[in-house]
């Protein structure tokens, strides 16, 4: 969700890639595993190997913690919890750079989509979309702030990346705060056949309360059919603690507007997995945790959106 602090290291995995590979091929998931094939729609990877993947300008090794957060890292969290496929989300420490996400989806074709990030100025944009979704990029993350937000019209490289999304169906991933919703939904009405996904509930709660106006300015967005909404980053919304419960308004709410086929969940690891937040409590707010959630609503929220969005 934003530059990660303090995240506690996890052990790797035992396994060669090989091995990994096969293991997490839903076919051969042990006998005693969930069969429950749910997605986890934005997780963020990145290696301590600065030799072959440098980090941008601008961040220092001593500013990734953990060291590292590896395909097999997320493994030990997302597997146990009956998790098959996730979509990856660029690393801000590589910033244009998408290799070392790209590697990893080509390790696990099958397990990953991604979003990328992208220079929106660039000459050679659109060849460059064409070729990222030959890769398995399925969308581009784009951070909203009111600043970023009031250029946007005046910035022909943006106004291209959204008419891309408009042809080819890659979705404009938007890392925002509550206070750009409104110039987020005159960007939508001008653009109505670009496919727009909102991270995190769009941050309301991240000030530990969730505030109505916020909330129902989110809800008004449904009113543009190609608006899509993450559930996710519990870890930093409302109380910020399991099981998370206080966020059910919030989430009951987005579900009565956007109807559960256009919300999705995901962890936001490795975020999700430090300071007593697990991914087990995160999934589980949604398997169980929300009454009001029917067991359609669950199976569009955990899986089918996510599959329509990134996977299909």
């Amino acid at each position: 969700m934003k530059k990660p602090s303090h995240v506690s290291r996890r052990k790797v995995l035992g396994l060669g890639a090989a091995a990994l590979a096969a293991a997490w091929c839903p076919q051969s998931r042990a006998a005693d595993q969930a069969e429950t094939n749910d997605i986890d729609a934005h997780v963020h990877v990145w290696t301590s190997d600065l030799e072959k993947y440098p980090i941008n300008e601008g961040y220092t090794r001593k500013e990734m913690q953990p060291p590292s957060f590896t395909a097999e890292d997320l493994f030990q969290h997302s597997k146990p919890n009956g998790v098959d496929r996730v979509v990856l989300i660029q690393m801000s420490y590589y910033k244009y750079d998408n290799s070392y996400m790209l590697d990893t989806l080509a390790r696990f074709p099958e397990v990953f989509r991604a979003v990328a990030q992208i220079d929106e100025n660039r000459p050679d944009l659109r060849d460059a979309v064409l070729k990222h979704i030959g890769q398995g990029v399925r969308g581009y993350r784009v951070w909203a702030s009111k600043e970023t937000c009031a250029k946007w019209d005046a910035t022909p490289g943006m106004q291209n990346l959204w008419n891309l999304g408009a042809e080819t169906g890659v979705k404009i991933c938007l890392l925002a705060n509550p206070d750009t919703l409104p110039t987020i939904a005159e960007k939508c009405k001008k653009n109505p056949k670009t496919p727009v996904v909102i991270d995190h509930m769009c941050r309301v709660g991240m000030t530990g309360t969730i505030d109505p106006t916020e909330a129902d300015n989110l809800c008004r967005l449904s009113e543009f059919d190609n608006v899509f909404v993450k559930v996710s980053a519990f870890y930093a919304l409302g109380a910020k603690k399991p099981p998370y419960t206080d966020l059910g308004p919030l989430i009951r709410k987005l579900r009565d507007a956007y109807g559960a086929s256009r919300l999705m969940w995901a962890s936001d690891c490795p975020y999700q997995v430090e300071k007593g937040n697990t991914y087990a409590a995160s999934i589980n707010l949604i398997r169980s945790g929300l009454d009001f959630l029917s067991a359609e609503d669950r199976r569009w929220i955990l899986r089918d959106t996510a599959e329509k969005v990134f996977f299909s």
